[in-house]
């Protein structure tokens, strides 16, 4: 009997030991939180550099990671290009940073992005303030942002990638012939190619043209941009490009792309060259996330601008990451509206698109709010299909030339699994309907042909809708809109010459028209929406989710990139307004 008294009384205490100890595990790790995250304001030493390196995720909005330098598994490591975008604007004129020290090898964002952080770096330059960038390899979209540079560095054992763009469609029927599983596809517009590799095994025609025409002018646009930085010829660096000329570091700096081939501790010779430091002497370098700390980007003005950013597919509901939530999204802009202290609204898009049925919502909430006050679309590397169905309703569209948009076009998709689930599994289906006319969104049996001709009606009455808005909204006749739509894909520079933009630049350039038609130049301040979640509820939310893709990437390797594009088909089911394809460039 005593032994059990013992033995229970050990439990208790070990219990309430355990408890203890979880209490004080909880307030230290809060206190940790706090402490981190209180931010006291960055001193900058005088002769300081801007040091940016942009080897991480670029976002629109980024999350404040208060852990950051802590090796903690799940950590989010981003970079919100807005923000970037302030404090390299605001080190422009500080009088403590004498330059900036750029390291960029692997990108990973669209050239719309990298031309908006470029054109900051050619801002920058303005003051007359330098440039350093520096590599062991600069891949084609990393040494676009480099060339922006007074001086181009490269590893002496490194590598410059400049052979033109490419793009890479994946195409699945074959595998779905395997599998018995059988695409019913509904579409509007011969451009409208998204479904292409559900039911081919190549280009279309079609899709092949606007690929190649949409290319060409990105690589136009992306080669004028380097000639203006490294002084040669837009002519010369295409005859370059085309044709390979650069193979390795030598050729690179023979053909003036880079200016020197260099080892990093010669590099940082450069640097204490510029800053008139002694040769052992410390190089005050200053990263991003501690000087953004070092000025307040508060203005005392009372009226506000409101950027409310749509980043991610489209999909009815709450916003997630990579998500834009017609309900969250619907939310925000009704919030916008009806505050006195708003008098713009910036919309802030960066989508391929998605859903139509949740693209409408948001259209309406965005038309409602242009009725109350000026609203301003500024496209970031994509605004198509969905993404240009919310940038329609604004009073004004401003897009990079590198932006991808268009797409005004519309497809159903419905997947027939019943030849898969019953040969290949042995699951089948018997349905009891009251009527002619079954459920009409199911994988277990195909639709007969009273049902693909709804289908097909109402994805036709989509398109009739989504044109007739566009019309509407770009102010030019339904049938001069509907001949650069059909699903067809532009530059922002295309868009522009075809009516469907209004203006090419900057976000910057697009919250300036904002600020001219609200009538408060000068006196504003920015507001950013949604609110962003806090580190800690982001990390937590996301820990397994990026375990998870961790391991499926350590397993698949270069499939990896298949696996994902397969896992989103969940995505297609129903009607769409979606971007024809996927561009990664390689």
């Amino acid at each position: 009997m005593n032994f059990f008294k013992a033995f229970l009384a050990s439990c208790l205490g070990s219990l309430v030991a355990f408890l203890v100890l979880c209490v004080l595990m909880v307030f230290f790790f809060m206190a940790l939180i706090s402490g981190l995250s209180s931010d006291p304001v960055t001193v900058i030493k005088d002769n300081s550099v801007l040091h940016l390196q942009l080897d991480a995720i670029i976002s629109e909005n980024e999350i404040e990671d208060p852990l950051e330098d802590l090796p903690l598994p799940g950590s989010i490591a981003t970079v919100g290009l807005l923000p970037m975008k302030r404090a390299i604007e605001n080190a422009k004129t500080d009088p403590k940073i004498q330059g900036i020290y750029l390291e960029v090898s692997t990108f990973m964002a669209g050239y719309g992005v990298a031309r908006e952080i470029r054109e900051s770096l050619v801002d920058f330059k303005t003051s007359g303030k330098w440039i350093v960038a520096y590599s062991e390899f600069y891949t084609e979209p990393s040494y676009y942002l480099a060339s922006v540079a007074d001086q181009v560095f490269v590893h002496p054992e490194g590598e410059v990638e400049f052979n033109g763009l490419s793009v890479e469609v994946t195409f699945f029927k074959k595998l779905f012939d395997k599998l018995e599983i059988k695409p019913q596809i509904f579409r509007v517009g011969d451009f409208k190619s998204a479904v292409e590799p559900f039911m081919l095994d190549h280009l279309s025609a079609e899709n092949k043209l606007q690929l190649n025409e949409l290319m060409s002018d990105l690589h136009t646009t992306l080669l004028t941009d380097v000639a203006a930085s490294r002084e040669v010829e837009v002519t010369r660096l295409k005859e370059i490009s085309d044709n390979m000329l650069v193979t390795n570091v030598r050729t690179a700096r023979e053909h003036h792309l880079v200016d020197s081939v260099a080892y990093f501790d010669q590099v940082q010779a450069n640097l204490r060259s510029r800053l008139s430091l002694d040769d052992d002497a410390e190089i005050p370098l200053v990263k991003y996330r501690k000087y953004k700390k070092s000025y307040s980007g508060y203005s005392g003005s009372k009226n506000e601008i409101a950027v409310i950013v749509a980043d991610g597919d489209i999909l009815p509901g709450k916003a997630q990451n990579g998500v834009i939530g017609s309900d969250t999204f619907s939310e925000e802009i009704r919030k916008a509206r009806t505050n006195d202290r708003v008098k713009a609204i910036v919309i802030r898009i960066n989508s391929p698109g998605g859903s139509a049925q949740a693209s409408d919502v948001m259209w309406r909430e965005i038309k409602l709010a242009a009725e109350a006050k000026p609203v301003i679309a500024s496209m970031s590397d994509y605004a198509a299909s969905g993404g240009y169905y919310l940038a329609m309703a604004c009073d004004e569209i401003v897009a990079q030339p590198s932006t991808i948009t268009g797409s005004i076009g519309v497809f159903s998709v419905l997947f027939d699994l019943s030849s898969f689930l019953d040969n290949k599994i042995g699951i089948t289906f018997e349905e009891v309907k009251t009527g002619e006319i079954g459920e009409m969104i199911t994988v277990t049996r195909p639709l007969t042909e009273a049902e693909k001709a709804i289908w097909q009606k109402r994805t036709n009455e989509i398109y009739e809708t989504f044109t007739t808005k566009a019309a509407e909204g770009r102010s030019m006749p339904v049938e001069e809109l509907r001949k650069v739509a059909s699903g067809r894909v532009w530059t922002g520079a295309q868009a522009k010459e075809r009516g469907l933009v209004d203006e090419l630049g900057t976000f910057d350039d697009a919250v300036k028209r904002a600020a001219s038609k609200a009538g408060v130049e000068g006196d504003y301040r920015l507001r950013f929406y949604p609110v962003q979640k806090s580190f800690l509820q982001e990390w937590l939310s996301e820990m397994e989710e990026n375990s998870q893709a961790e391991a499926l990437q350590e397993g698949l390797g270069e499939y990896y990139d298949t696996y994902n594009q397969l896992r989103k088909l969940k995505n297609y089911q129903g009607s769409q307004t979606r971007m024809p394809f996927e561009l990664r460039f390689e």
